[in-house]
Protein backbone atom coordinates (compact mmCIF):
# COMPACT_ATOMS: atom_id res chain seq x y z
CA UNK A 1 0.00 0.00 0.00
CA UNK A 2 2.99 2.31 0.21
CA UNK A 3 4.31 1.76 -3.35
CA UNK A 4 4.42 4.91 -5.48
CA UNK A 5 4.54 5.06 -9.28
CA UNK A 6 7.35 7.11 -10.83
CA UNK A 7 5.18 8.01 -13.84
CA UNK A 8 1.74 8.77 -12.33
CA UNK A 9 1.03 11.03 -9.36
CA UNK A 10 -2.63 9.99 -9.23
CA UNK A 11 -3.17 6.32 -8.28
CA UNK A 12 -6.32 6.24 -10.42
CA UNK A 13 -4.21 6.94 -13.53
CA UNK A 14 -1.61 4.22 -12.86
CA UNK A 15 -2.52 0.78 -14.25
CA UNK A 16 -0.11 -0.87 -11.80
CA UNK A 17 -1.90 0.32 -8.65
CA UNK A 18 -4.84 -2.02 -8.02
CA UNK A 19 -5.81 -1.41 -4.39
CA UNK A 20 -6.43 1.91 -2.65
CA UNK A 21 -6.50 2.57 1.09
CA UNK A 22 -8.62 5.49 2.30
CA UNK A 23 -7.04 6.69 5.55
CA UNK A 24 -10.04 8.83 6.48
CA UNK A 25 -12.46 5.89 6.60
CA UNK A 26 -9.93 3.06 7.02
CA UNK A 27 -11.31 1.38 3.87
CA UNK A 28 -9.64 -0.71 1.19
CA UNK A 29 -10.96 -0.76 -2.35
CA UNK A 30 -10.14 -2.15 -5.77
CA UNK A 31 -9.55 0.70 -8.23
CA UNK A 32 -11.79 0.74 -11.30
CA UNK A 33 -9.48 1.90 -14.10
CA UNK A 34 -12.08 3.55 -16.36
CA UNK A 35 -10.83 7.13 -16.24
CA UNK A 36 -12.71 8.04 -13.04
CA UNK A 37 -12.03 7.72 -9.32
CA UNK A 38 -14.30 4.78 -8.47
CA UNK A 39 -13.38 1.86 -6.23
CA UNK A 40 -15.14 -1.29 -5.10
CA UNK A 41 -14.89 -1.70 -1.33
CA UNK A 42 -13.40 -4.98 -0.20
CA UNK A 43 -13.59 -6.68 3.20
CA UNK A 44 -10.96 -9.39 2.59
CA UNK A 45 -7.42 -9.28 1.23
CA UNK A 46 -7.49 -10.42 -2.42
CA UNK A 47 -4.17 -12.26 -2.04
CA UNK A 48 -4.31 -13.80 1.46
CA UNK A 49 -8.03 -13.95 2.19
CA UNK A 50 -7.64 -12.41 5.63
CA UNK A 51 -10.31 -10.03 6.90
CA UNK A 52 -9.45 -6.35 6.52
CA UNK A 53 -10.23 -3.77 9.25
CA UNK A 54 -13.86 -2.67 9.51
CA UNK A 55 -14.70 0.62 7.77
CA UNK A 56 -15.00 3.67 9.99
CA UNK A 57 -17.31 5.48 7.54
CA UNK A 58 -20.32 5.37 9.91
CA UNK A 59 -18.41 6.88 12.84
Amino acid sequence: MTWRCDHHEDPFECPDILVRFDTRFQEYGLIIHDGGTSTIDIAFCPWYGSRLPVSQRDR
